[in-house]
């Protein structure tokens, strides 16, 4: 069995009259992320570390924001879609370990629908996916209520029979 851990980092300003994407759930905020996608940083982050675990380069190269097929796509799609690019070569998901950054608007509430959506997308078990939510005290842009961010941290493995 190979194992392969990758990391994956995303952020992305919060502006007026946007959606709040998180995780795949809508979060009702008077801001919302922008971005050439629904500019979901979590499903992002997460897009990023599957691909780099598998040397698959990143959500940019596979997704650009220069092509308009993915002008407002639900990242939700861009993950099943990068699951399948995984899967091309061998590659399944062992967990995911992420973290959201934000002052507001507050995750805790909403962790729980994020782990189904996610678990369903990906075709995962919903406790091989840990979600943790955080500020940074008032401190940087985060902090200011300007972005938010996300990490994640995922196994992936291939089995050799």
């Amino acid at each position: 069995m190979r194992f392969r851990i990758g990391y994956g980092y995303d952020v992305h300003r919060l502006v007026a009259d946007r959606e709040c994407w998180i995780g795949g759930v809508c979060i009702p905020h008077d801001k919302g992320l922008l971005g050439h996608s629904d500019a979901d940083v979590l499903i992002h982050a997460i897009c990023d570390a599957l691909l780099g675990a598998a040397n698959m380069r990143d959500i940019g190269y596979h997704f650009p924001d220069s092509d308009p097929e993915f002008h407002n796509i639900d990242s939700k799609i861009l993950l099943a879609e990068t699951v399948r690019l995984i899967g091309t070569k061998g590659y399944t998901i062992g967990n995911i370990d992420a973290t959201v950054c934000a002052e507001r608007p507050k995750l805790k509430p909403y962790i729980p629908t994020m782990q189904e959506t996610l678990a369903k997308v990906m075709d995962i078990p919903v406790e091989d996916i840990s979600i943790k939510a955080t500020t940074e005290e008032r401190l940087g842009f985060t902090g200011r209520e300007e972005g938010i961010s996300a990490s994640a941290v995922v196994l992936i493995y291939r089995n050799f029979f």
